[in-house]
């Protein structure tokens, strides 16, 4: 709780390292993750950085490096996705020449073979078109029957082209040619119509699926191709055709006319195919055996190159010394940790053999340092929550460890329920209890949120689990878990309308019923059956839900008493705090503890219990009024007691909005005119003098006016606990009674054991997908925007900026993030 409740101390240092030393040194700050080296080179040229060869280099290493598993995934070769290294440091120079001298051997190689491959590939391809076109051309050329045309196409075909050339009038001899090829399926409809207009109908096609299947060799992917022969007539035609056929990219291949000739090309083609299939396979073979060298040593060298390139660029942030040939930066590490860094140093400069000493001197500073919470992987889900919404002003009271209580039990408000907060749980500890296998699981980009979070799940699951025990709800009914009720209903009733009584006198138990006292733990099982259950519950978690809104404000307000206190801001403790303090509770805390006293009370002085709204609203509209029948909670009988009390509430809540308006700019005024303390310095109070009086009175008045009202609409804003805690009630018993209910009443039959297996089914899946999943969802949300209006903007600026040490960790993160998009 001591480093969550404030961040951390931190330091800002002066970093001196040798040129022959500087490398291994950071390499050892990379291990550590505690050193933020702030850019020293930032509007310079990138291109003139000290180190920008290197970057260079590790770039090109790691681009082989992603050639080679694209290889290694084409040829469906298994390497090692672990990023695991020999040593949790970058290598040094001479290995990280071994790696690329490695790396751009095997690449080379794979380059030459995968070519060659290629070209085979592509060789192969063709032999096998031109087969499928010497079967297919040459049963539709000699007038054989094959899918699509008649026995006598091709005659028809002569007699239609004969007819035409009559027509025109040409006397010339008739002469009919054909083009022979493969196309794309997805062209072959444009192919045939563009034919059709460019030819005036002079040109007929004929496509035929191929029975082999063709792939591309670059991508891999499976090509769906038909074979088509195109039947013209002239040698102008026949151009156009040709053009046609390289426009739409199809590929043709010979067809002689002559049987003979088709039935040795065909011959030779599936020879040649024999031939190029075994050079082929002893291609790919040697392939696979040069990749299978390199493929389990992949992510280790990538992870290795990631490192030192971080490395370099780091380097390239620092300023460099020509005279003494040394690199000099400044930096952020927090304050406890000056002692490890300069051991890391020192472990760093002993690595380098160069008997170089760097130096690390830390130093006074007038900037903002970053903001640094230690969090582990419990505490880390919740500190992400408050940093969605701003990350914490240096040193200022941090939210995170309070939400790590207050937004699981917000959310169970809302949520409660004893079965669904079990189910919610058994599946965060699922995750919880397989976390390191989970952990390296790729579920995108929703299952990363989920699993995130598997903490904060199950402590919304706990807390659920409990308030469902105060509720009483266990997927929409209630049970005895803690006895019998204790209420004695009348002797005569009917359970369809019973009304529960709240007399306390049993000697007329038999005729009226009574009640004999408060169930042991939560609400009586007995209210599930009575017809005012839905007021008493809506009655009970409405005022709940205020007393928890306000006390959650409170408590915000509180923590700005701590802010102001640590900085040294006395203006904001008794001109800020107090006055927002008596404000809030003189209206709102006056309405909890009249809730609680109502709560309490079996008795009131005009026997009547009063409405808690009405009589807030009189406070003001009735002010000083006499209270009538049934407005009177406590005191004596007429309400002059209760009268005397709430007017001084009153006075107390109108007397602060001035006190928050106008003394502190007042104050600070008079020590501006003063002199007492110059514009410029450093004072507690120097945010708001630098500033002149006009705007620092707008500003008070903002807050003014901005906590004011927000006291109100804050604490209606925490209704919201009760009207998502009745709808998720409401949802759940609606599915039940729809789902489950027809079965249970059904008569006996031999079709129960069938139909309750199916409702049950239907009922389990929308449970989950409604009331889990949607219902889950929406009150998480509103969990969020309860601590980040209406609790943290009571005391929190989040105007931060995060801590981000140089660590090997995020580049490794950044890297794997980068090759799986």
């Amino acid at each position: 709780m001591g480093t969550l409740f404030r961040s951390e101390q931190m330091v800002q240092a002066e970093l001196f390292l040798p040129n022959e030393a500087a490398y291994e040194c950071v390499n050892a700050l990379g291990e550590q993750e505690l050193v933020e080296i702030l850019d020293q080179n930032d509007e310079e040229n990138v291109f003139e950085f000290r180190f920008v060869n290197e970057v260079r280099r590790c770039d090109e290493i790691r681009r082989l490096i992603r050639f080679l598993e694209k290889e290694c995934i084409r040829q469906k070769i298994t390497f090692s996705t672990s990023t695991t290294s020999s040593s949790s440091l970058a290598p040094d120079a001479s290995a990280q020449e071994e790696i690329e001298n490695t790396i751009s051997s095997a690449a080379e190689q794979v380059k030459v073979i995968s070519d060659n491959y290629n070209v085979l590939k592509k060789q192969e391809q063709d032999l096998i078109e031109i087969g499928e076109v010497l079967q297919k051309a040459s049963k539709l050329v000699d007038g054989k029957s094959l899918e699509g045309p008649s026995p006598d196409h091709t005659a028809e075909l002569r007699e239609q082209l004969l007819f035409e050339e009559r027509k025109i009038g040409r006397g010339k001899s008739f002469e009919l040619g054909f083009i022979t090829g493969t196309i794309l399926r997805t062209k072959g409809n444009a192919f045939e119509r563009i034919l059709w207009r460019v030819s005036h109908g002079f040109a007929f096609v004929r496509r035929f699926p191929m029975d082999a299947i063709i792939t591309n060799v670059d991508s891999g992917e499976e090509l769906k191709k038909d074979v088509f022969i195109v039947i013209f007539q002239g040698q102008v035609l026949e151009e156009k055709v040709k053009k046609i056929c390289d426009g739409m990219q199809a590929d043709t291949y010979p067809c002689p006319e002559d049987s003979n000739q088709r039935q040795d090309m065909a011959h030779q083609v599936r020879s040649r195919l024999d031939d190029v299939s075994r050079v082929l396979h002893s291609t790919q073979e040697h392939l696979q055996k040069v990749l299978g060298k390199v493929a389990l040593d992949l992510r280790r060298w990538d992870a290795e190159i990631v490192k030192a390139q971080s490395v370099y660029v780091t380097l390239n942030k620092f300023n460099f010394d020509t005279e003494r040939k040394s690199l000099l930066a400044s930096c952020w590490c927090p304050e406890k940790q000056v002692g490890a860094i300069q051991d890391a140093l020192a472990t760093g400069a002993a690595r380098s053999r160069t008997g170089a000493h760097p130096i690390f001197t830390p130093h006074d500073t007038t900037e903002t340092a970053p903001t640094y919470f230690l969090t582990n992987k419990y505490t880390h889900g919740f500190q992400a929550i408050v940093n969605a919404y701003g990350v914490a002003s240096y040193q200022e009271v941090n939210p995170g460890p309070f939400t790590i209580i207050t937004f699981p039990f917000l959310f169970a408000v809302m949520f409660g329920d004893y079965g669904h907060g079990i189910l919610m749980s058994l599946f965060a500890y699922w995750m919880v209890s397989n976390e390191r296998k989970l952990g390296s699981y790729n579920g995108g980009e929703i299952w990363d949120t989920v699993f995130g979070g598997r903490y904060i799940i199950l402590l919304m699951g706990i807390f659920s689990i409990y308030t469902g025990l105060i509720y009483n709800d266990i997927f929409s009914k209630s049970f005895g878990l803690f006895g019998s009720t204790r209420w004695v209903l009348p002797d005569e009733f009917h359970e369809d309308k019973i009304t529960l009584s709240t007399s306390k006198d049993c000697s007329e138990a038999a005729t009226r019923g009574c009640f004999k006292g408060a169930y042991p733990i939560g609400v009586d099982p007995m209210w599930s059956l009575a017809e005012n259950a839905l007021t008493f519950t809506n009655s009970y978690k409405m005022k709940l839900s205020v007393i928890l809104g306000v006390m959650q404000m409170s408590f915000g307000v509180c923590l700005s008493y701590y802010n102001g206190k640590y900085f040294g801001r006395s203006l904001d403790v008794y001109h800020v705090f107090i006055p927002q303090i008596l404000f809030l509770w003189s209206i709102f805390g006056y309405l909890c503890i009249a809730i609680i006293y109502k709560w309490c009370s079996s008795s009131f002085p005009d026997h009547n219990p009063p409405s808690l709204l009405l009589m807030l609203i009189n406070m003001f509209l009735n002010f000083g009024g006499a209270k009538k029948e049934g407005e009177v909670l406590y005191g004596d009988q007429q309400g002059n007691f209760q009268i005397g009390v709430e007017m001084f509430l009153v006075l107390v809540a109108l007397v602060c909005v001035p006190w928050m308006l106008l003394v502190k700019p007042l104050i600070l005024r008079k020590r501006m005119q003063s002199g007492s303390v110059p514009l410029g310095s450093h004072s507690p109070d120097e945010e708001e003098e630098d500033h002149g009086f006009g705007e620092i009175m707008v500003h008070q008045a903002i807050h003014t006016i901005e906590y004011c009202l927000g006291a109100i609409s804050n604490t209606a804003s925490y209704l919201r606990l009760w009207a998502l805690s009745l709808a998720h009630a409401q949802l759940s018993e609606v599915l039940w009674e729809m789902v489950l209910t027809p079965i249970f009443s059904s008569a006996p039959s031999a079709l129960n054991p069938i139909l309750l297996y199916v409702a049950f089914s239907v009922w389990a899946a929308l449970s989950v997908a409604i009331l889990l999943v949607m219902e889950g969802l929406s009150a998480f949300l509103h969990a969020l925007r309860l601590h980040w209006v209406e609790f943290q903007n009571k005391f929190y600026e989040g105007e931060g900026r995060l801590f981000e040490p140089f660590s090997f960790k995020v580049a490794l993160s950044e890297a794997e993030e980068h090759r799986q998009n």
